[in-house]
């Protein structure tokens, strides 16, 4: 079935079309990747440093929070590369685009709620909680903003 919307036709087989989105997906996970395992790499230092002996239980405790859910993201945004390992040249490839596109989408969650988390964690230690939490509710809606809502309303928009 081919893609259509206001004008715009693109005339593709349904291999075509799979391979298509499957190589887009790819670019965009290796944009998100990239960003997300420095964070990872990031977040793993944190606990060596000797400042982190000063936080307090509920900073430690989010900051674990934090760092699992980075990890997460990376696994999820790698996952795509171990599927393709395990179903290379089985004929899967509308099962794997499905696959890869719901990891993405769960790890671009798992990606935004780590740097919401660190935010929240580095302003609460630099000023205060209040502060933390104001800061992190406007990048919140902006991420909504950008994330959800406008290409939604590209998406509406016929």
């Amino acid at each position: 079935m081919p893609e259509e919307t206001a004008g715009y036709r693109r005339e593709e087989s349904e291999a075509e079309r799979l391979d298509r989105n499957y190589a887009e997906l790819l670019q965009e996970l290796r944009v998100a990747q990239a960003g997300v395992q420095i964070l990872f790499a990031f977040l793993l230092t944190i606990a060596f440093q000797p400042r982190f002996a000063t936080l307090d239980t509920y900073q430690q405790d989010f900051y674990i929070a934090v760092l699992i859910s980075s990890a997460i993201a990376v696994i999820c945004f790698t996952a795509p590369v171990a599927a393709h390992r395990v179903v290379f040249r089985k004929g899967v490839k509308d099962s794997l685009v499905t696959f890869t596109s719901r990891v993405a989408s769960a790890g671009l969650v798992f990606l935004v709620t780590s740097v919401l988390g660190g935010v929240l964690l580095v302003v609460d230690l630099l000023l205060n909680l209040a502060a933390s939490l104001i800061i992190v509710g406007a990048l919140l809606v902006l991420v909504l903003v950008l994330w959800v809502v406008i290409p939604y309303r590209l998406r509406a928009r016929d």
